[in-house]
């Protein structure tokens, strides 16, 4: 308890900090509770006039600080026009804009400053929607403040607070460098209030920002205001990883943690923890973890819901509630289930019925009412949005999301649980990083609602708990600049301040200031790399002999198995395709692997002449779906052959139960004997294998009791030497490197025509400049040589799409297109991008990507009117059937092009009038639902 002269002392504090800060104060009061110090410390330096950086963690309050940019601005702003009675002009308008990095974030805050300030005071404008974008305060994508930069709009009058949240995604590589162009361009009346994440080089980002954007207060919180408790689940048993909060800041691991994790891994390795059965013995030790339904029953007895739990994988994902729903799993009340039921219905009036069914909603529906949902980018955006709001409104207690969520909207959670810490990042499995285990576990803990957060990391023999300690107390990650010039980018420079100008601006960036800055630290490491080299050489020396020559021996052995292996599976994969192709309806298989693993009979071939074919089956187990070249290690062999009924309906119970019993009274075994081992007897017979193989046995370092020793020392050595020559190269491109970049892309606009020789930008440079798309200059040649002229709207749609589709993972054939002028318009594309490729290899340039061609048959089905399930199966897919959430996203973006083909200069008439009819075709069915703004 405080003395009565504290609290005078207090008192006096507040009423000169009111006096002081009197925008401020009438802001305060409006909140509902204290500020605290950080928000308070932000506030009044852009109180001050100040531009603000502030960085804290996820959950801390920081759009507080947005938040009263907006008042100021609004502050600034008259309520009613001036009376006309010669008391002079009216105040001058002011506004503020809010941006945020994805449409979900922009329609949430849109929503969140209605409620605070009025629908007549707000806008929203982004891809899908446009709400009274002359409002005051205007809330917005990135993106689309970027684009009012460049176009001059009118809308930037009277501007005079721009808020950056979640500015740290100018780290991202596909559209971090949006953000850098908003900083660097935006006027300089304009006061910044950007909102990171904690990142540990805010001091270096704060520096630029001074540098490009004026006076700039750091204002840098580490407290959660939600105490964030850690865990491991080791089996059923939980443990704190921290045995108290100073461990937790020496990184001491909780010792009887450690115990028992030491003592598991023993028993293992023992033994102990084999599965029992057949060959048990032989297969070695296994691990088995508790179970997905099993670990959320025990947060909900311990009272740790609502929970996020995090599964790097979109089958896991859906797999998780699959398995939860067969566990009989139910985690809500009949009232909740009634409220449940109610808010999906009311979303998905606009879908119709037979589009429903294909998109699983039954089984959707069946989940959410039992409080279970899954969330990840696969899934439709409506049902993605329904899940948000009912897990932020506690009806649904247990989601299973990707990591896409933690960086989409504010779902906070009292638990958050992480399956795994390691994830695929498109191209291969990685560790988490610090950064983003504090961005995956930042979910838990509701400011307001919960007294304490808490983190779950599932334990297995792969998992250390002193990594998991070391990735939960370093709290903080660097921010990188992911800035490089554009080809759109550099016209609209040239076009608005002049090419010199344009070279000085890029040089601003906080790419190249980062770039200047650490070539003095790469320097030294790559002098401390080569010391290390050389310490590694040493113990990797072997007195039989030249273990170097030995080690690459290894290497050559271990490369040439990989290729064979490559050429194997593709090889097993033509083969798949062949037999699949060859199958008749009542053609009984056996589908090798996977989860339909069993025999299965024919009910449509579907080979449709497109992509790969995907027959439809119906398996013992009486699912009915399709199968793909994918599920099929070996060629699908007919088995025998049963009797379908013509008119089969593979959606009734019944009529699956009874042809499924006719499929297991074959008699045929449901696994057969046979198992894959060719791969491993062919690469034996490989001769330039069996060489380097009888090569290594005859060195004398193969003899040597320690090669195993030295073999690891060889291979730190090689990884290092790897990265010091990058590290080389690196610091060698550096200095400067932006603007030589610059100059080869002025270089090559100025060879085709963009940019005139004195520097001037053409007509065409003009079209170029109003293009927004990562293959800007492609879709400008393609315009420009009329390529996509005198085709049908959906042909249209087909032909845009390559250049904006790009695959999940890379197909080992090219996909097929519908024939005729598609065909035709994507043979041209191709031409077009060899010849920008060919232009852009010779001038040292990142080569623009090639033409997707695996989103040309679903769009095209769709913009033609086809039903939605043959839209998804048309897909060029490697694992089945094109995902709802895939489609809708991609589409939407083949729409956005569409509109900025009907708005360019530089198409035809006819061809901006087919772009508008393709708009149509599209936008129908499930893409006519945009979220409600």
């Amino acid at each position: 308890m405080s003395s009565p002269a504290e609290r005078y002392a207090a008192a006096r504090r507040r009423a000169a900090q009111a006096s002081q800060f009197p925008a401020l104060d009438e802001f305060a009061l409006d909140l509902g509770f204290d500020l605290d110090d950080f928000q308070r410390e932000a506030c009044q330096a852009l109180e001050r006039g100040s531009g603000v950086l502030v960085c804290a963690p996820t959950g801390a309050g920081k759009t507080v600080v947005g938040e009263f940019a907006v008042h100021l601005a609004l502050r600034g702003t008259p309520a009613r026009p001036a009376a006309a009675d010669g008391e002079g002009p009216p105040p001058a308008r002011r506004k503020c804009f809010y941006t945020t990095p994805i449409k979900a974030l922009s329609n949430q805050k849109y929503h969140d400053l209605v409620d605070r300030y009025g629908v007549e005071h707000v806008g929203l404008l982004t891809g899908d929607n446009a709400i009274n974008g002359d409002a005051p305060v205007v809330v917005m994508t990135t993106e689309v403040l970027r684009n009012m930069l460049y176009a001059g709009s009118a809308t930037l009058e009277g501007l005079a607070y721009v808020v950056m949240d979640e500015v740290h995604y100018l780290a991202d590589r596909f559209r971090g460098g949006v953000w850098e162009e908003v900083i660097i361009h935006l006027p300089a009346s304009v006061t910044l209030v950007s909102l990171s994440a904690t990142v540990s080089n805010a001091e270096e980002f704060a520096d630029w920002l001074v540098t490009v954007r004026g006076e700039t207060a750091v204002v840098v919180s580490e407290h959660r205001p939600v105490p964030l408790w850690q865990h491991m689940l080791v089996g059923k048993r939980m443990f704190d990883l921290f045995h108290d909060a100073d461990a937790a800041r020496k990184h001491d691991v909780h010792p009887e943690l450690l115990r028992y994790t030491r003592e598991t891994v023993r028993r293992l390795e023992l033994g102990e923890g084999r599965s029992a059965g057949p060959g048990g013995g032989r297969r070695g030790p296994r691990w088995r973890g508790p179970l997905r339904p099993d670990i959320v029953d025990r947060l909900d007895r311990e009272g740790l819901l609502p929970a996020i739990l995090f599964i790097f994988s979109r089958a896991g994902c859906a797999a998780a509630v699959q398995q939860c729903l067969a566990a009989g799993l139910r985690l809500t009340n009949p009232e909740e289930r009634a409220e449940i039921r109610r808010v999906v219905e009311s979303r998905v009036t606009a879908i119709p019925g037979e589009d429903l069914t294909v998109l699983g909603y039954w089984e959707w529906l069946d989940g959410l009412e039992r409080g279970l949902a899954a969330h990840h980018a696969g899934m439709l955006p409506v049902f993605k949005e329904v899940v948000e709001e009912l897990f932020v409104r506690g009806l649904v207690k247990a989601v299973f999301a990707t990591e896409t969520l933690a960086l989409g909207i504010n779902m906070p959670a009292r638990c958050v649980v992480l399956e795994r810490l390691v994830k695929f990042n498109g191209e291969a499995h990685v560790d988490l990083t610090p950064g983003e285990y504090t961005q995956l576990t930042g979910r838990a803990g509701r400011r307001g609602i919960d007294v304490e957060g808490h983190a779950v990391v599932v334990w297995s023999p792969e998992t250390d708990p002193r990594h998991v300690a070391g990735l939960a107390s370093t709290r903080t990650y660097p921010l990188r600049s992911s800035f490089r010039p554009s080809y759109n980018m550099a016209v609209n420079l040239v076009g608005t301040v002049g090419a010199e100008p344009a070279r000085a601006l890029l040089e601003s960036s906080f790419a190249q200031f980062q770039a200047d800055r650490s070539v003095v630290g790469l320097a030294r490491q790559v002098q401390r790399n080569t010391e290390t080299i050389d310490a590694y050489g040493a113990e990797a020396a072997c007195h039989h002999g030249d273990f170097d020559e030995y080690f690459a021996l290894r290497v050559a052995i271990a490369d040439r198995e990989r290729a064979i292996a490559r050429q194997g599976q593709h090889q097993r994969k033509a083969a798949a395709v062949a037999s699949l192709e060859r199958l008749r309806v009542g053609d009984v298989i056996r589908v090798p692997s996977g989860r339909r693993a069993g025999l299965a009979v024919v009910l449509d071939p579907a080979t449709g002449g497109f992509g790969e074919p995907r027959p439809l089956v119906l398996t013992q187990d009486r699912w009915a779906g399709r199968v793909s070249p994918g599920d099929f290690t070996t060629p699908a062999e007919v088995l025998a052959r049963i009797r379908v009924p013509k008119h089969f309906n593979h959606r009734s119970p019944a009529a699956r139960r009874d042809l499924a019993a006719e499929v297991s009274g074959t008699g045929l075994d449901r696994h057969g004997g046979r198992r894959g081992g060719r791969s491993r007897q062919g690469a034996g017979e490989d001769h330039a294998l069996s060489q380097l193989r009888t090569e290594l046995r005859r060195h004398p370092c193969h003899a040597c009791p320690d090669r195993e020793e030295h073999a690891r020392w060889a291979e730190r050595r090689r990884r290092l030497e790897r990265d010091t020559e990058e590290l080389r190269q690196r610091v060698a491109g550096r200095t400067g490197s932006l603007a030589r970049t610059f100059d080869r892309i002025v270089a090559l606009l100025t060879a085709r025509g963009y940019l005139s020789a004195d520097g001037a930008v053409t007509d065409a440079g003009r079209m170029l400049g109003r293009i927004w798309t990562e293959a800007d200059l492609l879709v400008a040649e393609c315009l420009r040589r009329g390529v996509w002229d005198g085709l049908s709207p959906a042909e249209l749609a087909a032909a845009v799409s390559v250049v904006v589709f790009e695959a999940r993972r890379d197909a080992d054939e090219r996909a097929s297109l519908p024939r005729g002028p598609v065909a035709d318009a994507v043979d041209e594309t191709l031409h077009l991008w060899s010849g920008i490729e060919a232009d852009e290899a010779a001038r040292g340039l990142a080569v623009t990507r090639e033409p997707d061609l695996g989103f040309a048959w679903p769009i095209y089905r769709w913009a033609r009117g086809e039903a939605l399930a043959k839209v998804l199966a048309s897909g060029h897919q490697l694992d089945g059937e094109m995902p709802a959430g895939d489609f809708v996203r991609w589409a939407r973006q083949v729409v956005d092009l569409l509109g900025q083909v009907a708005d360019s200069g530089g198409a035809s008439t006819e061809l901006r009038a087919t772009a508008r009819q393709a708009i149509a075709a599209v936008n129908r069915g499930v893409l006519a639902y945009h979220a409600t703004a």
